[in-house]
């Protein structure tokens, strides 16, 4: 099964470190990749830029209205995301945890929507259902 790990930090603190400080960061984030990939838990992972760059869309009443960074009013911001391949979630959970920058803020981790996936709630399965049917037409 698939999960992603979403992680959320405080941008203010990355801000902060120097140099040597953001290079040691980046270089166990490398290494916890690595070992994911020799274990065959990695399925991708993606950094993102500053939520300062972000534009949050939202549509109602048929108008579309944008703003300026993130939605939330928040200390922490999504700062990346990770897939796992997992047998089941304490494994996803397991994993998650030895990613450097858990430190650093926290970590998010839920199942992905997939062909061999079940969904466990019914806010989910009928979401699934929804997928299922149209991408067949």
């Amino acid at each position: 099964m698939r999960y992603a790990c979403v992680f959320y930090g405080d941008e203010t603190h990355m801000e902060s470190l120097t140099k040597k400080e953001r290079d040691a960061l980046v270089a166990k984030a490398n290494a916890w990749v690595e070992e994911l990939k020799r274990s065959g838990h990695y399925v991708l992972s993606a950094g993102l830029q500053s939520s300062r760059t972000a534009t949050t869309l939202r549509k109602r009443d048929g108008i579309l209205a944008t703003t300026d960074g993130p939605f939330a009013e928040t200390k922490e911001q999504l700062g990346g995301i990770t897939v796992l391949e997992a047998r089941d979630l304490n494994e996803a959970i397991h994993l998650a945890s030895k990613a450097p920058c858990i430190h650093m803020g926290c970590i998010e981790v839920r199942p992905l929507f997939g062909i061999e996936e079940e969904p466990s709630n019914s806010l989910d399965q009928k979401e699934a259902i929804a997928i299922a049917t149209t991408t067949q037409t």
